[in-house]
């Protein structure tokens, strides 16, 4: 059964004058701003790159708790940061080039080079990280907790 989730964005005026909102079907987010500011420069507030970075941040951590349920470990928990890079192309504009998933697990049992092999194969199994294979690099890093 396919699931649907909905969001919205718009934008009024100019690129660099104007404004922006972001909201989400849960209502998580409801009419979050965003501008020219927030998305380039260092205005406190939120930006789309953000909101992706979050996204990819929560479905690897409970990609890598499925896997690792998968694979017979328990995990006590995994804690992902996610570092999006946003460059410039030629002929303008931006694009989304590198994602950095920096995961720091509690699970008993294994040691580090287990782990890192663990979670780049969960990798695979993130909804986020197949969506955007093939136009970003995604990395894992992947450290035990203690």
């Amino acid at each position: 059964m396919a699931i649907h989730r909905r969001a919205s964005g718009s934008w009024t005026g100019d690129l660099t004058g104007g404004a922006g909102s972001v909201s989400t079907q849960s209502g998580a987010l409801k009419d979050i701003p965003f501008s020219f500011g927030t998305r380039f420069g260092d205005t406190p507030g939120t930006n789309p790159e953000e909101l992706i970075a979050a996204a990819h941040a929560g479905c690897y951590s409970m990609a890598l708790t499925a896997y690792l349920g998968g694979q017979g470990i328990a995990s006590k928990r995994i804690d992902t940061k996610a570092l999006l890079v946003l460059e410039p192309v030629d002929g303008g504009g931006f694009k989304i080039a590198k994602i950095t998933l920096t995961v720091t697990g509690d699970v008993p049992g294994v040691d580090a080079s287990k782990f890192q092999e663990l979670a780049d194969a969960a990798e695979k199994a993130c909804p986020v990280s197949n969506a955007i294979r093939g136009n970003v690099e995604v990395v894992v890093q992947a450290t035990l907790a203690g």
